[in-house]
């Protein structure tokens, strides 16, 4: 019997990691002290099983209060509002006085949120114990105590008990490791690159250069540009927007595609990337770029991922996602000028499309098939409303942008179609009339020009610019005295333009040779 207690020690250790799936945390040097937890466990977080032969009753105490000690660092490490150790000895006799008491009640820490419940096993209750804490699992404990048992034995079950464990470990770890990182350096690339490109053209807070690059603007969306639903992933708006997006994708991106892999990384982002463009299609008229949506997306595959592997989700990656997840979603609803739709819409578009790839080498076709199926319907039923009420999807300042644009572009028949449509809906701003007079006087509307010009000094008392083009018009029909008083009132309400002055002093001397 001289092995019994070593080999009831890695009895039990075998069976709490290979029937109960405990993981080690800490094995002592002389192998005599063993730490086991399983977090997802809410009767018994932590094990700990120590091997020491007890002489008296007050070195347990002394034992039981320092390893509350030690099950608090664990909790906090952990981040679990409360924690049970079941703590474990084995002893080839009993303390010589009296130690039950010691036992007979779980050991509360100071603060209350550590529970320890110590058992000691030696060599006259051994049985009844064993049967005790199988019980506690709801798994039988068995073991034959008449045996008598060798260093060999111990040298087996002990190689076999850490072969499991260091098996699990390394099964799990590789869920983590199955692809390695490329398109999340592809698309890092992309998004650097085409900023440099935007900065060349123009600047990537430029409007204009926006547009022309592909962000998302809801009018040429409508207008059929279905691309845009794509191309705003890769463009974003300052160095700073840059900047951050590019650092999530760094951490995210690469975290997401070893764990689905490279194609389905691709997969994922794209979706993610397109559904978040899809949300705010349909909920902001605003023009919009960046990332964020597919980035988004990322934080959609790993909920997945804690939805299809909860255990190894909780335990290495969930409260730290939902951490980080949380703060950017506070930050977006609390900051004003966020696209939260397209995050919002970039997380969902990334669940779906994890369900539908599921996870590397793991198929589960009906969940797969529901997955697709959904994702097309609300696809498809989300594209029919944002096309259907087309007037909900743009506002008037990107009607503005856009007529700037065609305008920019000589195309002033459409510039004026886009303005004057848009009026029949509502009413058109000072700014918007301007730029419709504009587009009048362009195709010799000059009459139409010259009452929207009238309603534009009606509305806004001091826009210079209005009065300066009615002086233009009145001067190219010849009526003078009309012209000049407009000149003058341009000169005077923005004394510092030349052009101004110019027309002022050419109507003038026209005047005076008349």
């Amino acid at each position: 019997m001289a092995f019994l207690e070593e080999y009831l020690f890695w009895k039990l250790a075998k069976f709490l990691v290979g029937k109960q799936e405990y993981r080690i945390l800490h094995v002592s040097e002389d192998q005599r002290e063993l730490w086991l937890e399983k977090t997802e466990n809410k009767q018994t977080q932590v094990v700990r099983l120590l091997q020491y032969n007890l002489e008296w009753s007050n070195w347990i105490q002394r034992d039981i209060v320092l390893l509350a000690d030690n099950g608090e660092k664990i909790r906090r490490k952990l981040a679990k509002r409360e924690l049970t150790i079941l703590n474990v000895y084995f002893s080839a006799y009993p303390p010589v006085d009296d130690y039950e008491f010691r036992l007979a009640k779980p050991y509360l820490s100071v603060n209350g949120k550590v529970t320890v419940d110590s058992v000691l096993i030696e060599r006259s209750n051994a049985m009844e114990a064993f049967e005790k804490l199988g019980s506690r699992y709801d798994l039988p404990l068995r073991m034959d105590f008449s045996k008598e048992y060798s260093e060999e034995d111990i040298e087996t079950i002990k190689k076999n008990t850490i072969q499991i464990a260091a098996d699990r470990a390394k099964a799990e770890q590789s869920v983590f490791q199955y692809g390695k990182p490329f398109f999340t350096y592809v698309f890092i690339a992309i998004q650097i690159g085409m900023f440099l490109i935007l900065e060349a053209a123009g600047g990537s807070t430029d409007t204009s250069t926006l547009i022309k690059f592909g962000a998302k603007f809801n009018p040429l969306i409508l207008e059929g540009e279905w691309w845009r639903f794509f191309t705003p992933v890769i463009i974003h708006i300052g160095l700073l927007h840059l900047f951050m997006n590019t650092l999530a994708l760094y951490y995210l991106g690469t975290m997401v595609e070893r764990l689905y892999g490279n194609g389905r990384f691709f997969v994922i982002y794209i979706l993610a990337g397109f559904s978040g463009v899809l949300a705010s299609f349909i909920s902001s008229p605003n023009l919009s770029a960046g990332a964020s949506g597919a980035i988004f997306g990322c934080f959609g595959a790993l909920l997945y991922f804690g939805v299809a592997k909860p255990k190894l989700f909780w335990r290495t990656l969930g409260l730290n996602t939902l951490v980080v997840l949380g703060i950017n979603l506070a930050f977006g609803f609390t900051v004003p000028g966020i696209d939260n739709a397209g995050h919002l819409g970039g997380l969902v578009g990334g669940f779906a499309a994890a369900g539908i790839l599921h996870l590397p080498k793991k198929r589960r076709i009906p969940l797969q098939i529901f997955f697709l199926a959904g994702t097309i319907v609300i696809i498809f039923f989300s594209l029919q409303y944002g096309f259907s009420d087309k007037a909900a999807r743009v506002d008037e300042r990107s009607i503005l942008v856009l007529a700037q644009q065609q305008v920019n572009d000589e195309k002033y028949q459409q510039a004026n179609d886009l303005l004057t449509e848009f009026g029949k809906s509502e009413p058109l701003s000072s700014e918007s009339l301007f730029m419709l007079s504009f587009t009048e006087i362009k195709l010799e509307r000059l009459e139409e020009a010259k009452t929207n010009l009238l309603k534009v000094i009606e509305m806004e008392p001091e826009f210079h610019e209005a009065y300066y083009n009615l002086a233009l018009i009145f001067l190219q029909e010849n009526n003078l005295d009309q012209a000049i008083i407009y000149a003058k009132k341009a000169v005077e309400l923005n004394p510092e333009k030349e052009s101004y002055k110019k027309i002022l002093e050419q109507i003038a001397n026209l005047k005076d040779a008349a």
